[in-house]
């Protein structure tokens, strides 16, 4: 037989990772759609008018080996050192145990948000885990499920702070010895709510009566330890509150702020296991009393009962969310951090209150030995009392010890022109100590051994933490394993099936692509190491954000924003920066869809701007006439617009162009939201049909996971004129500052930049067109079964496409809830329910997902409609059938059946595996009883008994 050459290209690796049907069921779908090629397709689906004139290219794509082999070169060009510069970021130690199985386990990393508590009960636990260890180090009664890092946490305590304080005043007290990234980005989100920022001493410069809050840190960015108990008494006087902003390593040993009267606590915790990663990303934690639990931002997770009355978890107090509250929400916050939370809140059961109580005093001796020795040299070290950081006056010789000390690797923090700052932690070693000692001048050997302690009097924590079972675990590694095996079992996870949510684009993330964030050349790296090593990260950056450049069409990138709805915030604030630098302060209003977003609005009210809401059409667009009647009536005033495209509603608007047009032409400026990015890449470019800035979801379009409801990434695109005023540098206190670290979560963005890199422009191009015919493809599937809400011309949806179920609440006494928690008996994550219209299902199928996983959704979704159709008939009771009691479990399975149906087809329906079906661990949660019953850490174990009975 003579030999054929080959005809799989090199472009095809990239085809078949990224992108899930074969060129054959691209064929095969099409003809449903009755069209010959993706090609036509896309001239039926997206406007003449904007398609770009260029395809992207980017040069040949990379195979995997390529691309590692492309991730070394630039990771050779980071320099680890030994980093003991501090200032809310220290070296830590991942145990191998949760690296392996948290960190780089696709079960935890590729799991969504977990508004489906029934299927999210594994992280749901994990996350109460880590709010227990958040209350019982902080010593107050409520704690939330992360935020996005310390500095935009101390922001959100002084909104929330100003929300419940009884106080009038319009001020917040900041202690002086704050991290400057935490100034710098208090001031910056104070400034559009016209709060007044004081900073200064806590002990002579606080006037009680002139501010609602006092903010401290503990201990000081320079490692005094103060006890902050009169200042936050002298602030409750006054109907003020105390916030602390703590270190939780410290907490270990030292008086805890819930001791010494605080209101709330807010910190990072980053060195219980996150690596340091260049500035992120970090879990932050946020604690308060109980009595302003509603006020908390972000998300709770909270301990309820399902539908047998066992215990289940769950998302608590959910009325808060920004979709139901919008313009009047008081936080944009919308992605946390879960899968760091996670990682913190694994670490704490890992070693326990005696394991964490060994690592914190091991480094505070380790301090002190260091201290000691450059104390006995002749250095004077301030403060005397202190827990891993102090100070050094080296006079004239700063400059000298600075590059001694970088010469044996070690990185120092320079404070003014006399001082060096150093802090230790749990990696450093005796030979750090001694190349440290080196660079001072001193040949001296760290013997280790000794026991001082330099603690103020009265400030040695005396209360208990971590006493829940779960943190008393034996700590075998074989418990630890099957431990995280067991939590992850209880999870629905991209690695398990489908996650159909509209707006979410829950696509593929490599693991070739997840590799290199683990690599220490990217993990280890302080934010604020010398730029000489860091070359690596400089290069991939500005390669990077040249790349997205080119995707949308836009002149400048900051990568600062460590969320998508950071990024919406920080896009405003550049707008409103541009605005007052010519003279037009005024401009604050801002026109929004009725359908956008709903982190929308509340980032608008964020940036000091007035939310005007503009009409939709009847068939989903803009109203164009409602549009331009209110662009008119704003006029001068008018600051910008934030619109979503494609659509909310998942359609390419024809008029686009035009709402750009109307706004440009009364001085405003163009926030077009990057949710939909993945609907665009290749094909069209946001800032060449009109948009000023946009925001990219990199954990969507960019393949950076959703880790269980974060970490997100949020960088803005901006056009030349914009670009001036983008976020600055916040460890200088810089301007805009909108996150801790200047290139926010930095340790992710190898995963966006080896997505491109294997991807190629073509790739990426065909990657958005195929992510168009799998949504069209779903939608003529279920056409006749339910009707698709919102089309474009030729009846074409973009990459998403909502299915309208609000008739089935008459007709069968079906909602929209029935039918998400029927597909969790089939394997499926539900699509995003109720929005951006209530009653309603938006499926976003990504291009991922192979025409096999599409059929057998459409397969699961046209029985559902089977079962409401034989509801609605009456040959099914309306009170008692499969949607009413899904999802079923093995309890279910193996209890006393008293239903009208069989347990085959309550358990097996169609499009379920049969073998591998995935088995729900809890039956449908009650929210009402969770709310009513607030339970936000580990209940005690004779409390789960009694749940159980």
């Amino acid at each position: 037989m003579p030999y054929t050459p080959s005809t799989y290209l090199p472009y095809d690796f990239a085809n078949r990772r990224h992108i899930g049907p074969s060129p054959e069921e691209m064929t095969e779908m099409l003809e449903v759609l009755g069209l010959q090629s993706l090609e036509e397709l896309i001239g039926e689906t997206v406007p003449d008018s904007i398609l770009q004139a260029e395809p992207l290219d980017f040069g040949k794509p990379k195979s995997e080996r390529e691309m590692l082999w492309a991730m070394r070169q630039i990771a050779k060009k980071n320099r680890a050192f030994t980093t003991l510069i501090g200032q809310g970021y220290y070296g830590t130690v991942t145990p191998p145990a949760i690296q392996r199985n948290i960190l780089e386990n696709p079960a935890w990393y590729t799991a969504y948000t977990p508004y489906q508590p029934e299927i999210s009960q594994g992280r749901l636990e994990a996350l109460l885990n880590y709010q227990t260890m958040v209350s019982d180090l902080t010593g107050l009664e409520i704690a939330n499920a992360s935020l996005l890092d310390e500095a935009t946490a101390c922001a959100e305590a002084m909104t929330m702070a100003q929300r419940v304080a009884k106080s009038k005043a319009s001020a917040i007290f900041v202690d002086r010895d704050c991290h400057p990234q935490n100034i710098a980005v208090i001031r910056t989100r104070a400034e559009p709510l016209g709060i007044e920022v004081i900073v200064g001493d806590p002990f002579t410069d606080l006037d009680p009566e002139k501010v609602f809050a006092g903010l401290f840190q503990y201990p000081g960015t320079y490692g005094h330890i103060h006890d902050f108990t009169g200042p936050i008494a002298d602030l409750h006087a006054a109907e003020a509150l105390g916030i602390v902003v703590a270190d939780p390593m410290a907490l270990v040993v030292l008086k805890e702020p819930g001791a010494m009267g605080a209101d709330i606590a807010v910190g990072s915790t980053q060195r219980f296991g996150v690596p340091m990663g260049f500035g992120g990303p970090h879990a932050a934690y946020m604690a308060c009393r109980g009595a302003y639990k509603r006020a908390m931002p972000g998300r709770i997770v909270g301990v309820s009962v399902d539908s047998r009355g066992n215990k289940a978890y769950r998302l608590a107090l959910q009325t808060r969310e920004q979709h139901i509250r919008r313009e009047k929400a008081t936080s944009n916050v919308c992605t946390a951090q879960a899968l760091l939370a996670v990682m913190a809140g694994f670490y704490a059961v890992f070693h326990g209150p005696k394991g964490l109580s060994a690592i914190a005093q091991r480094i505070h001796r380790k301090a002190v030995r260091t201290a000691r020795g450059l104390q006995e040299a002749g250095f004077t070290v301030e403060p005397a009392e202190f827990f891993d950081t102090f100070t050094v006056d080296v006079g004239p010789m700063q400059g000298v010890i600075y590059k001694a000390a970088l010469a044996e690797k070690i990185n120092l923090r320079r404070i003014g022109t006399t001082k060096l700052g150093i802090a230790l932690d749990e990696t450093t070693r005796p030979a750090s100590i001694e190349a440290l000692w080196r660079a001072f001048g001193i040949e001296r050997k760290d013997k280790g051994g000794d026991g001082e302690y330099r603690f103020p009097e009265g400030m040695i924590r005396e209360s208990d933490f971590l006493t829940h079972p779960v943190f008393q675990m034996n700590r075998a590694e074989t418990e630890m394993m099957r431990y995280m095996r067991r939590l992850a079992d209880r999870d629905l996870a991209l690695d398990r099936a489908m996650i159909p949510l509209g707006s979410c684009t829950m696509k593929l993330n490599a693991a070739v692509e997840m590799m290199p964030i683990t690599w220490p050349e990217f993990s280890n790296i302080h934010p604020l190491a010398p730029a000489d090593q860091v070359r690596g990260f400089a290069e991939m950056l500005d390669d990077l954000a040249d790349k997205l450049c080119r995707i949308t069409g836009y002149d400048a990138m900051s990568f600062q924003p460590n969320s998508g709805a950071a990024g919406e915030y920080a896009g405003l604030m550049t707008i409103a920066a541009y605005h007052r630098a010519r003279g037009e302060g005024h401009r604050r209003i801002c026109l929004i869809p009725t359908s956008a977003h709903g982190t929308n609005p509340a980032s608008a009210q964020m940036a000091g701007m007035k939310v005007v809401a503009v009409k939709s059409a009847e068939n989903g667009d803009i109203d164009l006439e409602d549009f331009r009647a209110k662009a008119q009536a704003a006029g001068g005033d008018l600051a910008a617009c934030m619109i979503t495209y494609p659509s909310t509603h998942g359609v390419f608007e024809e008029t686009v162009r035009e709402v750009c047009e109307i706004t440009h032409a009364h001085g405003g400026q163009v926030y077009l939201d990057g949710a939909n990015l993945n609907a665009l890449v290749g094909l069209v470019k946001p800032g060449e049909i009109g948009s000023d800035v946009s925001h990219l979801n990199l954990h969507k379009t960019f393949c950076i996971p959703h880790g269980g409801g974060g970490p997100g990434m949020g960088p803005i695109g901006v056009k030349a004129h914009l670009a001036p005023y983008l976020p600055a540098d916040p460890a200088t206190g810089g301007t805009g500052a909108v996150s801790g670290a200047m290139h926010g979560s930095a340790s992710i963005l190898p995963i966006s930049y080896a997505y491109v890199l294997l991807m190629g422009g073509a790739g990426l191009t065909q990657a958005t067109k195929v992510a168009i015919l799998n949504a069209n493809y779903i939608a003529k599937r279920l056409e006749g079964a339910y009707e698709v809400l919102f089309k474009g011309r030729n009846g074409r949806v973009a990459h998403e496409c909502i299915v309208d179920t609000r008739d089935f609440v008459d007709t069968a006494g079906v909602t929209v809830d029935d039918i998400a928690k029927r597909l969790i008996d089939c394997g499926f994550h539900a699509p995003t329910m109720s929005w951006p219209v209530a009653g309603t299902l938006m499926i976003e199928p990504t291009e991922s997902e192979t025409k096999a996983e599409l059929d057998r959704f459409v397969t699961a979704m046209l029985a559902i409609r089977d079962e409401i159709r034989e509801i609605a008939e009456g040959r099914i009771e309306k009170g008692n059938n499969p949607l009413k009691k899904a999802p079923h479990t093995v309890e279910d399975l193996v209890a006393d059946w008293d239903r009208p149906y069989s347990r085959e087809r309550g358990c097996f329906p169609p499009g379920a595996f049969r073998v591998d079906k995935y088995w729900p661990p809890v039956g449908r949660v009650d929210n009402a009883y969770g709310d009513r019953n607030l339970i936000c850490t580990c209940p005690p174990v004779e409390e789960l008994a009694d749940a159980a009975e």
